[in-house]
């Protein structure tokens, strides 16, 4: 039998499906491990698991998991506190907001009206939750919940902190002293703090310092801290961007005749965020998972509105299966963006790198 050589097409497919010796160890090791856990998993979650009726006396009797108490509590994990008969209105915001952010994924979208799309729904949300018109009934911000926060809490805090980053990212570039610094103190007392940190800070400084007439609920506090916080750490990921293209991108742009504004929009920021697109997503996906921390400032985000249905003392309380139905939204949000920005990245490379 004729050997392989190392740069044998037939090696070449094994090592790209193997890769080093190390990983295939690896590779072994976790196929045994999931060998080992699928099927009691499968059976606790799907053979011996409850669904309907979904009264506590299914979850007393499951051998299995306890997927009814999901089914009759899907409603308050999703929406928190929110009026029973108005959670029409939260389901109508998750939908609305859902539906655009798959709208805003076609490269065919990407026209300056989607802004404008997106302020209106923006609108439209916070009316829709908020009420106090056209027959809504009003509910304050304090009785708010589930996904449509977490939701208005993500979309928000990125919209807005992604180009006030870029703006910082280039006021930290800038030839005049002043912004300069301005940008760089802000960014680094920012970076410095933790995101609880600055959380306190809005619900317990912030109350010491503003009359309580001029004083923001706590979800506007919320959505500051949060942009603040993402904006600072965008500015940094753009301002890697910016140093990594050459000077010469700049001065030949000047050469040309633009103007600073159009060199930056037309010729620097596309390269620069091009290159940091995979830490882009990194501090997007971040910002997702961190607004789960506003319980601090008494805002019912999604893993707090599942720990307060987990309360309920008629059931078992089945927290693994509200751990992880909370977990497979946060999963579907998170891994559709890196979706997302996987593709976006294979098309700023070209169709020579697809």
């Amino acid at each position: 039998m004729q050997k392989l050589s190392s740069d044998a097409p037939g090696w070449n497919a094994v090592r790209s499906l193997v890769g080093s010796p190390f990983n295939a160890v690896l590779t072994v090791i976790f196929a045994v491990i999931l060998f080992l856990a699928l099927p009691p998993f499968l059976t606790w979650a799907v053979f011996d698991a409850a669904v309907f009726p979904a009264v506590p006396e299914t979850c007393r009797t499951a051998a299995g998991a306890c997927w009814s108490f999901i089914v009759a509590k899907h409603s308050q994990i999703l929406f928190g506190i929110y009026p029973f008969d108005e959670r029409w209105r939260p389901l109508l915001v998750c939908t609305l907001l859902i539906g655009l952010l798959v709208y805003s994924i076609r490269p065919s979208a990407w026209r300056a009206r989607l802004a404008g799309f997106w302020i209106v729904a923006l609108m439209l949300s916070w009316g829709l939750m908020r009420g106090g018109f056209a027959g809504l009934a009003s509910v304050s911000t304090d009785n708010w919940g589930g996904l449509p926060v977490t939701l208005l809490l993500t979309v928000v805090a990125i919209g807005i902190g992604f180009p006030t980053g870029i703006l910082l990212a280039l006021a930290r570039r800038s030839d005049l002293p002043v912004i300069r610094l301005l940008s760089t103190l802000f960014i680094e007392l920012t970076r410095a703090l933790p995101l609880l940190s600055i959380l306190f800070i809005a619900s317990i400084m912030l109350p010491l310092l503003v009359p309580e007439d001029l004083l923001p609920d706590k979800f506007s506090r919320a959505v500051i801290a949060l942009t603040m916080f993402a904006s600072a750490y965008l500015a940094e990921v753009v301002r890697g961007g910016l140093q990594a293209l050459p000077k010469g991108q700049a001065e030949a742009a000047q050469a040309l005749g633009l103007s600073y504004w159009q060199c930056q929009l037309k010729v620097i920021l596309p390269q620069a965020i091009a290159v940091v697109i995979p830490a882009l997503t990194n501090t997007i996906i971040v910002m997702i998972k961190n607004t789960s921390l506003v319980l601090v400032i008494g805002l019912f985000d999604l893993i707090s509105s599942g720990k307060a249905a987990l309360a309920d003392p008629e059931w078992s309380s089945p927290s693994v299966e509200v751990y992880l139905f909370i977990t497979a939204i946060y999963f579907t949000l998170c891994f559709g963006f890196s979706r997302f920005a996987d593709r976006l990245e294979q098309r700023a490379k070209g169709p020579s790198h697809e």
